[in-house]
């Protein structure tokens, strides 16, 4: 029996799972019963969406995807994962789907306090960087990781057993992306005083505030850092400068805004923090390729809600 077997064999236990219980459903965020854990199956190819994406963990079972932040593209497939440390405002789409061989995908949140227990728990000695790395990154699957997934997954057979087998499957998860090559990244995020965590409560601040006018020194400040350098480490993680990034946050609720609670894009346009109709509709297309009416209707008939 090859090395591969096994792997390629819990794979199609994934898989097997994720059809289980998306079948009756081609979007994404299936309700699983298990916090934090939601599936997706899609059966073509989609067009590129902009949302928030949470400090996650991704997998995929079938198909291939591809993220965009900023100006760096991630794929990956059902060899590898990607792991967000942050909450980051991204561009995604489904790059292979099939009615014959769907699109089956799955995502964790990471729970970032969890992890920085574990790191106490397990004397974690991985690499110890001050420097803001990339909020978001494609690692190997590997077959415990793979391992413990199925384990996660097969708890939905079992739904009286969620609530205490599924913390403890979560924690192994989250030790073995700790022990991963990704650990580094998880290390920085949860680790007082490096800059990605002073970052990344930046981050947080501004998805909170993102409607309100942005100083960038003041945010600086409260990061304990220069102006110069928070446009550096910010960057470094994001891709984005902060006016980039809350931009992109703007135009991403005010597409939910349209999408999902039927608002106009005039009543939109001041609810996201915009003072002009003009300059709001500018930036949206600028963004999501069409006039906020047209991006609506397009979605719809795509049936993207």
């Amino acid at each position: 029996m090859s090395r591969t077997t096994p792997v390629s064999d819990t794979h199609s236990k994934l898989g097997s799972l994720i059809e289980k219980w998306t079948r009756t459903s081609n979007q994404f965020g299936n309700d699983t019963g298990i916090p934090g854990l939601r599936l997706s199956r899609w059966e073509a190819p989609t067009p590129p969406t902009s949302y928030t994406h949470n400090a996650s963990i991704c997998l995929i079972a079938q198909g291939k995807k591809q993220v965009l932040l900023g100006g760096d593209s991630f794929i990956y497939d059902a060899n590898h994962f990607l792991i967000s440390s942050v909450n980051l405002p991204i561009t995604a789409n489904i790059m292979e789907a099939s009615k014959e061989k769907p699109y089956l995908g799955l995502i964790l949140e990471l729970d970032l306090q969890e992890i920085s227990q574990l790191i106490v728990d397990s004397d974690y000695s991985g690499t110890q960087n001050k420097e803001a790395q990339k909020g978001i990154a494609v690692g190997t699957l590997s077959q415990p990781l793979l391992d413990a997934f199925v384990r996660l997954l097969s708890l939905m057979d079992e739904p009286e057993s969620i609530k205490v087998l599924a913390p403890v499957i979560k924690r192994e998860i989250f030790y073995r992306l700790l022990m991963s090559e990704q650990g580094s990244r998880l290390n920085q995020i949860v680790t007082d005083g490096s800059h990605s965590h002073q970052i990344s409560k930046a981050i947080e601040w501004l998805k909170n505030n993102f409607v309100k006018p942005l100083s960038v020194g003041e945010l600086a400040a409260s990061s304990g850092m220069s102006k110069s350098a928070f446009y550096t480490h910010f960057r470094s993680m994001t891709s984005m400068t902060p006016l980039q990034f809350q931009k992109k946050l703007r135009l991403g609720e005010a597409r939910r805004l349209m999408l999902t609670e039927n608002l106009d894009a005039m009543e939109t346009t001041f609810k996201v923090g915009y003072e002009s109709p003009s300059q709001f509709s500018r930036e949206y297309s600028r963004l999501f390729g069409s006039p906020p009416s047209k991006d609506i209707k397009a979605l719809r008939e795509a049936n993207m809600v």
